[in-house]
């Protein structure tokens, strides 16, 4: 389940299956990740900066084979650029949860974020999970039309944020 490579403005990245000895790139990216987009991931960039590079390096080798957990990232061949995560769901086994999402800022707008979720729809499909689903904070109508143009439809239903009592998120789902 490799895509092709995404080439735009003379830039390449492969979207894969993360590796692992993607671990100190998935490290750095993660940082990255929880600098730029607080709100859409449930860690702290300081509770993700004091997990030692061993824990780091377990967590992507868990990701990196099986139908439970996958993790994908967009690769150029130095740091890694995007990330998008799958996930079971207890009591849904034909649902797939979306978790994860980023695109560095360099790299927004260059389609990644597409390839990334084909690759997690591929994988979902793979193992018998035919629906993805994924949550928005409520108000962040940049992620919000990124995933309707993808094809996810909005549920209606919203829950509160897992570390932000105050905010709360969107349901959103399509076919994988």
């Amino acid at each position: 389940m490799s895509s092709a490579p995404i080439t735009t403005m003379a830039r390449t990245a492969t979207v894969r299956r993360v590796r692992a000895e993607d671990a100190a790139r998935m490290r750095a990216l993660r940082l990255e990740m929880l600098a730029d987009s607080p709100l859409a991931f449930m860690e702290t960039v300081a509770e993700a900066a004091a997990r030692p590079h061993a824990d780091y390096a377990a967590r992507i080798a868990s990701v990196a084979e099986g139908a439970v957990t996958a993790q994908f990232v967009a690769d150029p061949g130095g740091r890694l650029v995007g990330h998008a995560g799958g996930t079971v769901v207890p009591g849904e086994p034909g649902l797939t949860v979306i978790y994860a999402v980023y695109v560095t800022p360099a790299w927004r707008g260059a389609r990644l974020l597409g390839a990334l979720v084909d690759e997690v729809a591929a994988w979902s499909r793979a193992c018998g999970r035919p629906e993805l689903m994924l949550e928005v904070v409520v108000g962040n109508h940049r992620a919000y039309r990124a995933y309707q143009k993808l094809g996810f439809v909005d549920t209606g239903v919203r829950v509160p944020h897992p570390k932000i009592p105050a905010l709360r998120e969107l349901q959103m789902r399509r076919p994988a």
